[in-house]
């Protein structure tokens, strides 16, 4: 099953069909051990929505209150490619040494008010000259830390920033929209398959620039045990959603141009779409 979030309603989505849920807040709805359980139960009382319900431009991203973290160097790839970034300011080490550490990398990523679901636009730094779409699977975990569903996330990252000073992490990844998620939150009766494949795509004047998938399968750590360090000490009231890294990294000529478009799409879930603009600063 999947939920979306959209200009007119929540919607339930199931075997090809979907229905409005009304009476609900997505942050009461969402934040349920239950869930699946509970969508179930909904639909037998719900008759499916005519004409779908809801256009592709209406759908937001499936966020409210909820806050997005992200996990780093969570994959092979990705500690090579931190690695290489760092190794001018002398912070690879760092990048070694945290992906065979017992404790993960996590990071604050945004709130859902610097967030953008399909359809937006996601933001370049203008004091960057590298900046690069990292395509993520997301967990969202309830309140009481239980993993309940999934959705695409896309955690935008200024490369150089990072590269010049682990320390600059904060600036290279956390801005004013620097996270894309969506288009639904997905939410299966079991985990997730194991081998779901991650595949993006960037192009750029109607030509593909880039393209790559992975499978998950690739992740050194297990998603519960991301969540379970997240909770240690933070209490989230509303649930969490947590990227949980990436290994599709475009080569390190690339970057990252106004108006290019990213898709990053995941089995089961679907396709989260962004085109890359500049914040508006006005004049």
């Amino acid at each position: 099953m999947k939920l979306y979030k959209t200009l007119k309603g929540i919607f339930i989505s199931k075997d090809g069909r979907n229905y409005l849920v009304e009476n609900h807040r997505w942050d009461n709805l969402i934040n349920r051990d239950d869930l699946f359980d509970y969508l179930e139960s909904l639909v037998l009382f719900l008759k499916p929505a005519q004409n779908d319900g809801f256009a592709a431009s209406d759908i937001m991203a499936p966020v409210e209150q909820q806050e997005i973290w992200a996990a780093g160097v969570t994959y092979m790839r990705s500690r090579e490619a931190r690695m290489e970034e760092a190794k001018d300011s002398g912070g690879a080490d760092f990048y070694a040494k945290v992906y065979d550490a017992e404790r993960p990398e996590l990071f604050f990523k945004s709130t859902a008010d610097r967030c953008v679901g399909t359809g937006g636009k996601v933001h370049i730094r203008r004091d960057t000259t590298w900046n690069v779409p990292e395509p993520e699977l997301t967990l969202f975990a309830t309140s009481s830390g239980k993993i309940v569903g999934y959705t695409i996330g896309n955690d935008m990252s200024s490369r150089d920033i990072e590269g010049e000073n682990p320390l600059y992490l904060p600036q290279a990844k956390c801005y004013d929209n620097s996270a894309a998620i969506g288009p639904c939150l997905y939410v299966p009766e079991q985990p997730i398959d194991p081998d779901t494949k991650i595949l993006m795509n960037i192009q750029r004047d109607g030509l593909e620039v880039f393209e790559g998938e992975i499978s998950i399968n690739q992740m050194k750590r297990s998603h519960t045990e991301l969540i379970g360090y997240l909770f240690r000490e933070t209490s989230f009231l509303h649930g969490v959603y947590l990227m949980t890294g990436t290994c599709l990294v475009p080569p390190n000529e690339f970057t990252l141009m106004e108006h290019d478009v990213v898709n990053i799409s995941i089995d089961e879930v679907g396709t989260l779409t962004n085109t890359v603009s500049f914040k508006n600063i006005g004049l």
